[in-house]
């Protein structure tokens, strides 16, 4: 049975080792001997905690369980703070960028009794959808290794979809949570803005303005049990992060059992493969006992818009100086970014207004519609570095979130879940709610996995 624990969910395992049908140190052993014989296929660990992962394990099987994730290991995007390895930010110029306290979701995951594991791969400064980077190397699609794994958590994607991790925590500002698990086929949770702190003791602490309005941390995990455990773990008030709150996880019943199958994205062609995962979906929940209907939500194309220019705002400002720590093809999609949303054309009031009127826009959307099911991303995953494709790769990267953007310019919740698999690589949907609904997203993922199953964890592909 050891040799196969790498193949449950963290929920799962923290049952068993509270129950002492296995030990922590077992678990942790399992996962380490996976990610010594898959991680060279996929390139997703950066760095393995071996050490102090089996310490903290024989520690948790000296005493009793005391947490809901006592001696289950989890693994971390390099670039959150996890004390005793660097937060490299995929930068060469951070590799010894060591943090003295952990990132409160770190400190979180430690205080229910689970153990850091590993680090994982991602772009640089987390700025493609793809994972790449000088320092680290590339990380691979384990569905496909010529397709990209997703970015900016692509290693998490792939070290989960794998079985090298049975949870792990990565951060969203651009689809960053959800882009991995679409492309490697495991489930994520992007939580409301202020649901989950988000904060480092690594310079510059005060972040800027999009990433104040936009960025979060999340889970990501195989299962939607695990998600919902996650997020009771890691929600709530934390002083280092002045933008966080106090809210109940759970909301009163919707007085609507209405749920908005996205169909047609302005702008763009879906796969057939992906229309098909929606409307899959919506079939999982009508059995459920919801009620569903093709529906357009609120003007999605401004939301890409606003999205696209707030985002530009502090790429412009920090370019100058993060450039110069990056690869020139990286910096040349940021410099295109930038071109794309000048400032000079969106003032600052106009931004912040028509985001507010946005918001308002879609609260009563979900009044109505409690649940919108749509696509991850628009097109199926691209094959490596056409993000940066000098002929077009700016317009690979903002094509396909066009329905990513809303969970971060309106700050509302977003769970992405696997659907199957369409021509050897994952499909997916992606299920939102209104702000502060985690639960309802939880919900309809649960209710939907139930019907369709899981796809991983997987070998990887040669």
């Amino acid at each position: 049975m050891a040799d196969e624990l790498w193949r449950k969910s963290a929920h799962e395992l923290a049952r068993l080792i509270r129950d002492r049908e296995v030990s922590s140190r077992e678990v942790v052993s399992s996962h380490l001997a996976r990610i010594e014989a898959v991680n060279p296929a996929v390139n997703a660990i950066t760095v393995v905690l071996a050490d102090s992962a089996l310490r903290a394990a024989d520690e948790a099987d000296s005493k009793p369980a005391a947490g809901p994730l006592h001696g289950v290991p989890f693994t971390i995007k390099e670039n959150i703070d996890c004390v005793g390895s660097a937060t490299t930010q995929g930068l060469a110029a951070m590799v010894d960028a060591m943090p003295t306290v952990d990132a409160p979701v770190v400190a979180r995951m430690k205080a229910a009794g689970a153990i850091p594991l590993a680090r994982t791969n991602l772009p640089e400064m987390g700025l493609r959808i793809t994972t790449d980077n000088p320092l680290r190397g590339r990380t691979l699609n384990p569905w496909g290794p010529a397709h990209t794994a997703g970015g900016s958590s692509g290693g998490e994607g792939a070290a989960l979809a794998t079985g090298m991790s049975p949870i792990g925590l990565g951060n969203d500002i651009g689809g960053s949570l959800r882009n991995p698990a679409y492309c490697c086929g495991i489930t994520s949770l992007k939580p409301t803005t202020g649901r989950i702190p988000h904060a480092s003791c690594l310079p510059p602490e005060d972040f800027y303005l999009a990433a104040q309005l936009m960025c979060v941390e999340g889970p990501m995990a195989r299962h939607v049990e695990d998600l919902r455990l996650a997020l009771a773990v890691l929600a709530g008030r934390d002083p280092r992060d002045p933008f966080s709150v106090e809210v109940p996880l759970q909301g009163p019943a919707p007085t609507s059992k209405s749920v908005a199958l996205v169909t047609r994205i302005p702008g763009v062609d879906l796969p057939a493969s992906t229309v098909a995962a929606i409307r899959q979906a919506g079939a999982a929940l009508a059995g459920a006992g919801w009620s569903t209907e093709e529906v357009e939500p609120p003007e999605l194309e401004r939301v890409n818009e606003l999205w696209g220019y707030l985002l530009a705002g502090d790429v412009a400002q920090t370019l100058p100086f993060i450039g110069p720590l990056m690869s020139a093809p990286t910096v040349r999609l940021l410099e295109q970014l930038v071109a794309n949303y000048d400032s000079a054309n969106m003032p600052s009031l106009v931004l912040h207004t028509e985001r507010s009127r946005l918001m308002r826009s879609w609260s009563a959307f979900f009044q109505e519609y409690p649940l919108a099911v749509g696509p991850t991303w628009t097109d199926i995953p691209f094959l490596h570095d056409a993000d940066i494709d000098p002929q077009g790769d700016a317009e690979t990267t903002l094509n396909r979130l066009r329905f990513i953007t809303p969970g971060n310019l309106l700050g509302i919740p977003s769970v992405a879940l696997p659907m199957g698999v369409a021509d050897g690589l994952p499909t997916g949907v992606q299920i939102y709610a209104d702000l502060w609904r985690e639960n309802l997203c939880l919900q309809a993922a649960a209710e939907i996995e139930a019907a369709v199953g899981h796809i991983c964890p997987i070998d990887p592909v040669s």
